[in-house]
């Protein structure tokens, strides 16, 4: 399966019961989930580390920040859905954000 081909339900489901938090967006074909930190810093610091992975995997994200939160919706426009570059693009964010600040 190449990295731009849509995921089928199962593959889908499956990557999704690993990365906490992450739901289907709903009304899309998309993955979403809200990210909540301690404060602004921690947040943009979160938003800015994301910004590098997304550049070397040449696909970015859907997203806004205000003050401590970041909400992120992530889909492959060009495949019409949620492919690998959304579920290695989700789990680059699980990682990143346990180093921001992430509020628990």
């Amino acid at each position: 399966m190449t990295q731009t081909q849509k995921l089928d339900p199962q593959t889908r489901a499956q990557a999704l019961s690993n990365l906490p938090g992450w739901t289907d967006t709903q009304g899309r074909d998309a993955i979403t989930k809200t990210f909540y930190f301690k404060n602004f810093n921690s947040a943009f610091g979160f938003m800015t580390r994301v910004a590098m992975v997304a550049e070397k995997l040449d696909h970015h994200p859907e997203w806004s920040n205000v003050y401590a939160k970041v909400e992120v919706v992530l889909t492959t426009h060009t495949a019409n859905g949620v492919t690998d570059l959304d579920i290695k693009l989700a789990q680059s964010m699980e990682q990143l954000a346990l180093n921001a600040g992430l509020k628990l």
